[in-house]
């Protein structure tokens, strides 16, 4: 397990996830969640001086954090969310020239552990939750205008939340006289309305993990740019996607699932065989891999983490 250079963030599944790249020496690489660092800096590390990583991160933190590895003339790194992926490729030529790409998704420790942040309901902070600070409302400017019935969908939604109305009542009924804009008020509000029966879980756990997947619009951004990522990859490239809750991970399965698959063929059409696999996009590569005990010792906020790994289809 390697640290990153920020001491509060330990990367996730990082040997894993280096290892499912295969990494060559002289490839080009795509990290699409820079985050602090850490999987970019292993994969530059396995890297010669023809080697080429291309980071990127919504982040305007992120972004900062990359200022030591500027000097790297393998390295270079972008202020965009990976949603733009696609563009990014275009952009950058990189169409079939891409040897492997990397998704770690969800929030950084950095991200959690700030409170100015608003990701966290242990500590109090602005109720914010943007991954790009810089663009977008805040949740709490999403709370103040969101009808009930909206914020019951997205908490149902997104965190899987069984008081969901419950909660939304709640919002919609305390905004009249004090709108929610900061973490711990709006926290200590759910845990009283829809206390959790599970002691090692906060009951707002569901809610915040909802709200801030709306907020930043990650299951759209997900999809869009696994489909991207297939514009970039070489034949026999490698995408390594590590996920942190059951949305994320069952949306990386299904995409992958799919594009390991040929496209249905109506009954009677003729189609050879050869025609039908080159729909096949994607190979998946063993099984999800999860932390070892080891690692979840020395970090566990990794306990939720799956790696899954996929390769790209050689057409001859």
């Amino acid at each position: 397990m390697v640290n990153d250079a920020t001491p509060q963030h330990i990367s996730v599944l990082l040997e894993e996830s280096i290892d499912a790249l295969a990494i060559r020496p002289d490839g080009t690489y795509l990290d699409a969640t820079f985050g602090r660092g850490g999987h970019s800096r292993a994969i530059l590390a396995k890297l010669n001086e023809n080697g080429r990583l291309i980071a990127l991160d919504r982040d305007p933190q992120a972004i900062a954090a990359a200022e030591l590895l500027r000097s790297d003339p393998r390295f270079e790194i972008f202020h965009t969310p990976f949603a733009e992926l696609g563009s990014l490729i275009e952009q950058q030529q990189l169409e079939n020239a891409i040897d492997g790409v990397l998704f770690d998704l969800g929030v950084s420790s950095p991200q959690l552990d700030d409170a100015e942040r608003g990701f966290s309901f242990m500590r109090d902070g602005p109720l914010d939750m943007r991954m790009d600070t810089s663009a977008g409302p805040t949740a709490a400017e999403w709370l103040a205008e969101a009808s009930e019935d909206d914020i019951t969908w997205v908490l149902k939604t997104y965190g899987e939340e069984r008081f969901a109305r419950k909660i939304a009542r709640a919002i919609v009924h305390d905004r009249q006289q004090q709108p929610y804009t900061r973490t711990k008020p709006l926290a200590d509000m759910i845990a009283r309305v829809a206390p959790s029966k599970d002691r090692k879980k906060h009951a707002a756990t569901r809610s915040f993990q909802a709200i801030r997947i709306h907020i930043n619009g990650e299951l759209d951004q997900v999809a869009a740019a696994l489909t991207a990522s297939l514009q970039g990859l070489k034949h026999d490239a490698r995408l390594a996607v590590i996920s942190f809750h059951s949305l994320e991970d069952r949306l990386v399965k299904q995409f992958i699932r799919a594009q390991s698959q040929g496209k249905p063929i109506p009954a009677g059409l003729p189609i050879t065989d050869a025609e039908w696999k080159k729909d096949i996009q994607l190979n998946s590569i063993g099984k999800a891999i999860k932390p070892s005990a080891k690692e979840l010792q020395q970090n566990p906020r990794a306990r939720s983490s799956v790696l899954r790994i996929a390769r790209r289809v050689r057409h001859d």
